[in-house]
């Protein structure tokens, strides 16, 4: 089993693992777990093989938890990596693709904060609103890992944007977070459609240009509120209102 390359789960000791068909195996001696974090070193690693890839699901997202290998394997693909690593080439490559991967994310979120602001698609009157409420979702949900439906690339981002606002209300402007949902299967989903509506409601408001008391509006209060948004290095800037 030590000459396969698999896809494993924690064990419940240190040096053991579990594979998909719920095989308890023990890890050869000789073999040591590389941490997860550094994407270089770990796919030079699995390239020389064989592996043992340890996965742990948590509710829908799926966490690495580093990979069992050869202790000489990793130590070799090491040596090498870090002796790459020390030239003038690779430095300058690397201040390049930092400067590529900055510039790609300032875009991403100008375009998704544009997204936001279609979606809301508020009235001329309350145009301003549309501005901080698209700033606020932004500033949430773009930050790199941040693990918000805005990071994915599996749905168009007019989807995304959606998705964010209705995430971001569900949880400043609802009771949700503090709500005692049974654990009956379905449930919670249905309470977050039904939020979802509510939401969907308010939102349609400010849509038909409505006048809403700031005083009693939740989503103005929770706007206003200094602890709804913490600043991120991805803020952007609302738009210039038009003068028409």
């Amino acid at each position: 089993m030590s000459e396969q390359s698999l896809d494993v789960g924690p064990g419940k000791d240190e040096r053991n693992v579990v594979t998909a068909e719920g095989k308890v195996l023990q890890v050869p001696d000789g073999w040591e777990l590389l941490p997860p974090g550094d994407a270089g070193l770990t796919r030079r690693v699995k390239a020389a093989g064989p592996t043992w890839t340890v996965k742990e699901k948590k509710g829908r997202r799926t966490f690495s938890k580093g990979v069992w290998a050869d202790a000489g394997t990793i130590a070799a693909a090491k040596s090498k990596l870090e002796a790459e690593r020390s030239t003038d080439a690779y430095a300058k490559r690397r201040k390049s693709d930092v400067a590529r991967r900055e510039k790609k994310q300032v875009e991403y979120v100008e375009d998704f904060f544009g997204a936001v602001v279609d979606f809301l698609k508020f009235a001329p009157n309350h145009r301003s609103l549309a501005e901080r409420f698209a700033k606020a979702v932004t500033d949430h949900a773009t930050p790199v890992g941040s693990g918000t439906v805005a990071r994915t690339q599996r749905i168009p981002i007019e989807r995304r944007a959606e998705s964010a606002v209705i995430a971001w209300m569900r949880h400043q402007t609802t009771a949700y977070d503090h709500m005692a949902i049974p654990r009956v299967k379905g449930k919670r989903r249905e309470v977050r459609r039904m939020l979802a509506e509510e939401s969907r409601r308010l939102l349609t408001k400010y849509r038909r240009g409505e006048s809403v008391g700031a005083q009693t509006c939740l989503l103005q209060r929770a706007l206003d509120s200094p602890t709804t948004s913490l600043p991120t290095s991805n803020s952007v800037k609302p738009r210039p209102e038009s003068s028409d």
